[in-house]
């Protein structure tokens, strides 16, 4: 026992007389007067968030919606899972990351087919560095499997940041690639539309600040979502991404150069504008809420309204077709806030971004969570935790050499 219960009563009392100067009530009354004064645009170095159409909030009752036929006939979700950033004693740190599908309705040789990325930094660096397209897939369990180990860029500093971004991102974009033409109607990335940890790196240290723009690997990530876009555009393919655990401050940041905004993050802000309370205080559980679709330039979504012009990427549509489009649904059930996104291409046409709402609204009113398809994906592209610990034992015999564990492995049997 690590707390005596006597000690554990104190930790609250310390915390009971520091709650702040203002209460929930107050946040969202607070949430109330931003969304009626600065939301339709809101400005901050010119408008970054405006509404596609009108700007509104809207109820789907829980049960009707969830029993509600479907927008699309078939609906397919794409994710990746990896064994978290690895170091060896040989001076390598890697991570491995595989890529999967998910269909509904299900399509069993579609959710067997996987992509693997295998990213590692190499300390060592006597060899010479290997280009993406000069490492050869292999292949395994008939065609279905196929994989590659790839040299990240050299860094100094952030090394498993860097080989887990890339073998994250570049295993679900080449997956999503490689795979397109399977996917009939609609495409659900489990996350954000665009691999926003990778750009974030323009305004990082230099060191990161410098990859997207010089670097091939880490301008190939970039490209392979705004291809994904261009793809999706050509064959009338709805592409999508659904954010499940929202943590971007955009909206917060540009609201705080102009008034009061108290809340830690946009889940937050977008929670008190969406959640309902009755006379007495109380949660009300009847109906999903969800907002309109807005066109954001806020916070890194800036980006894609410039990137192909900062980075010299070539692109096939207007600049402004790559555009991100957001609405936010908020589940009572759970308290739980998500964050649907688009491209803009997609978003400004009325029948689309309709159907779209539909699904999504319906999906997780059934779901009491993420949309089916999105959490078939995730299934399948899991690595467990023992997974994980007997992957990481295998590549280190494969290396010759011993992963170097910290004190807290031994202590707790993390895997860090």
């Amino acid at each position: 026992m690590t707390l005596d219960p006597v000690h554990f009563a104190g930790i609250p009392d310390l915390v009971r007389d520091v709650r702040g100067g203002a209460d929930e009530a107050e946040h969202r009354a607070d949430a109330e007067r931003v969304w009626e004064t600065y939301f339709d645009p809101l400005y901050d170095d010119g408008a970054v968030l405006v509404p596609v159409t009108e700007q509104g909030r809207y109820l789907a009752d829980l049960t009707e919606a969830g029993a509600s036929d479907p927008a699309f006939d078939a609906v397919h979700g794409l994710d990746s899972g990896t064994v978290n950033p690895r170091a060896f004693k040989n001076g390598i740190v890697l991570d491995v990351a595989q890529a999967a599908m998910g269909a509904i309705p299900g399509d069993t040789a579609l959710h067997r087919n996987r992509t693997v990325i295998a990213t590692m930094l190499r300390r060592d660096r006597t060899e010479e560095t290997r280009e993406f397209d000069d490492v050869p897939w292999t292949r395994q369990d008939e065609g279905y499997w196929r994989g590659k180990a790839i040299d990240a860029p050299y860094v100094e500093r952030n090394e498993r940041g860097v080989v887990h971004a890339l073998s994250l991102y570049l295993a679900e974009s080449e997956h999503a690639l490689t795979h397109f033409e399977s996917v009939p109607e609609f495409l659900l990335l489990d996350g954000p539309l665009y691999p926003k940890v990778v750009t974030n790196w323009l305004d990082q240290t230099e060191e990161l600040a410098t990859l997207p723009a010089e670097d091939g690997l880490t301008r190939r990530v970039i490209r392979n979502y705004l291809e994904l876009v261009e793809r999706a555009v050509e064959s009338d393919t709805v592409l999508g991404g659904f954010v499940k655990n929202v943590s971007s401050r955009g909206v917060v940041a540009a609201l705080s150069g102009k008034t009061h905004a108290p809340w830690i993050d946009d889940a937050e802000l977008f929670g008190q504008l969406l959640e309902r309370r009755d006379d007495d205080g109380e949660r009300v559980t009847d109906d999903l809420a969800y907002t309109n679709w807005f066109r954001s330039r806020v916070g890194y979504d800036r980006e894609f309204s410039t990137l192909g012009e900062r980075l010299d990427l070539d692109l096939e549509l207007d600049p402004a077709a790559y555009e991100v489009a957001f609405c936010v649904l908020y589940d009572p059930r759970t308290d739980t806030v998500y964050k649907a996104e688009l491209p803009r291409a997609f978003a400004e046409d009325d029948a689309i971004r309709e159907r779209v709402t539909a699904q999504l609204v319906r999906d997780v009113a059934g779901e009491t969570g993420p949309p089916e398809a999105v959490g078939r994906a995730d299934e399948l592209a899991r690595i467990s935790v023992g997974e994980t610990r007997e992957l990481v034992t295998a590549m280190a015999e494969a290396m010759d050499t011993e992963p170097r564990e910290g004190y807290d492995v031994d202590r707790w049997g993390i895997d860090a």
